[in-house]
């Protein structure tokens, strides 16, 4: 099966880096929760469908067998003989299971179904992920929201009123009858030093 959809993709995996093969990769990686799909060969022993099996429990994940026998899954992932295999790639592993399905319906459907989901959650924090980061990276700012009634409650108000004894650090104004200084302007002092006060009156 020189060009096998499902091989191929096996086989870009591990080039990617996303595939373990063996039993003891399989079950390091199903321990550390790190595996997303395990494979069994068709013609695998009882005792690796028992391992398999257990690594599924211990990594909580699926297990499925394939219509592939050790020698053919060995040819194309450069091994002499492959029993078992593990994927660590979501999208990977649901990319495997829906071509699985796609021949057999029955026996792959559900296992691609669910896969699939679990993929797409993976992808969207991913992204969820990269936008944050994005975000950071660009300096942006929470957006503004509305203030808290409690605080505002609290703050006192800027425009309040100075009570009886209270200076606001302003000049004094009086009105220009009484014969202090408009505002803006500065008191004169009369001869001697004397202030000034009250109104000039004309003689007759």
């Amino acid at each position: 099966m020189p060009n096998d959809p499902i091989l191929h993709l096996l086989g870009l995996a591990r080039k990617a880096g996303r595939l373990e093969i063996g039993e003891e990769p399989v079950g390091a990686v199903c321990r550390a929760r790190q595996a997303r799909l395990v494979l069994l060969a068709s013609d695998a022993a009882a005792n690796t469908n028992r391992r398999a099996a257990h690594f599924g429990e211990a990594g909580n994940v699926l297990w499925l067998e394939v219509p592939y026998s050790k020698a053919e899954l060995g040819f194309h992932l450069g091994r002499g003989s492959c029993a078992m295999l593990a994927i660590t790639d979501a999208g990977f592993a649901a990319a495997v299971t829906e071509k699985l399905a796609a021949r057999d319906p029955e026996r792959y459907g559900p296992a691609a179904q669910q896969l699939r989901q679990k993929a797409d959650r993976v992808l969207q924090r991913q992204k969820e992920k990269r936008q944050h980061e994005k975000n950071l990276q660009n300096g942006k700012k929470k957006p503004w929201a509305v203030p808290n009634p409690a605080q505002k409650k609290n703050a006192a108000p800027s425009g309040q009123r100075k009570g009886k004894g209270e200076s606001s650090g302003a000049p004094e104004t009086r009105s220009p009858r009484s014969g202090s200084p408009r505002p803006g302007q500065k008191h004169r002092p009369g001869p001697g030093g004397r202030k000034l006060s009250g109104t000039f009156r004309h003689k007759p």
